[in-house]
């Protein structure tokens, strides 16, 4: 099997010389750049398993390469954001990014999290199983139907279009409905990571699943907050 590829854009050469030393030593393909612009068009042409962008670029900012490359771009986005720059964060969810890492990169955290995302994409099997068994081959909730073997989802008969990181978290929830899913529960099953109690990803994800299934932000009918316990999906 050819080793994934991944294209690392980060203007700061000494970080993207550490960060692509270690990511080459674990197998994979790294090709890296450190301008905004070179980086999009790299997306765009070739065909990577996952960037990882750093939010602010020369050429054009790495939240607006997220922005206009997350529909076309079927790998992983990971924002790399400055170390405790909650706006850095929000801004990256916000824009779909499947995952974010602070700066400075802890090589174990970058390649742990490298790890679940890939095996997700490898082992879509495994991927069913962990979020509560067999596919099915259609899901409906009302006016909400969800299609796992095609991976798509209707609100009303309408498509709706899901980054992959919100379709995982959305299939998770609802083969779990009417349970309450812990925060903890949720970052192992979909991340093969532990929750660490500051970890806002989920959060920002249902956040942008309600808005896309038409629930109500502030009284939401579909996606509960429970709270202490976590999220529950309402059949």
């Amino acid at each position: 099997m050819d080793p994934a590829r991944i294209l690392l854009v980060e203007d700061d050469d000494r970080l993207a010389a550490l960060v692509a030393e270690a990511l080459r030593k674990a197998g994979y393909a790294v090709d890296c750049c450190g301008d905004g612009t070179e980086g999009e068009a790299r997306l765009r042409a070739e065909p990577y398993d996952v960037v990882l962008l750093d939010g602010h670029l020369p050429g054009k900012d790495g939240f607006d390469v997220l922005r206009d490359v997350r529909r076309e771009f079927k790998g992983r986005i990971v924002m790399l954001t400055a170390r405790d720059d909650d706006i850095d964060q929000v801004l990256g969810l916000e824009g779909g990014a499947d995952d974010y890492i602070t700066k400075p990169v802890a090589p174990r955290v970058l390649l742990a999290r490298l790890k679940a995302l890939l095996r997700r994409d490898a082992a879509p099997a495994a991927t069913a199983e962990a979020a509560g068994g067999e596919p099915a081959d259609e899901m409906n909730f009302g006016p909400v139907q969800i299609r796992p073997t095609a991976r798509e989802l209707r609100v009303n008969g309408e498509a709706v279009e899901l980054t992959t990181a919100e379709y995982e978290l959305l299939l998770f929830l609802a083969r779990r409905a009417g349970q309450v899913v812990s925060r903890e529960d949720i970052m192992q099953g979909l991340r093969g990571l532990e929750f660490d109690g500051l970890d806002r990803a989920i959060d920002a994800r249902v956040s942008r699943l309600r808005r896309k299934l038409g629930d109500d932000a502030h009284a939401p009918e579909r996606i509960k907050t429970v709270r202490g316990q976590g999220y529950l999906f309402v059949p």
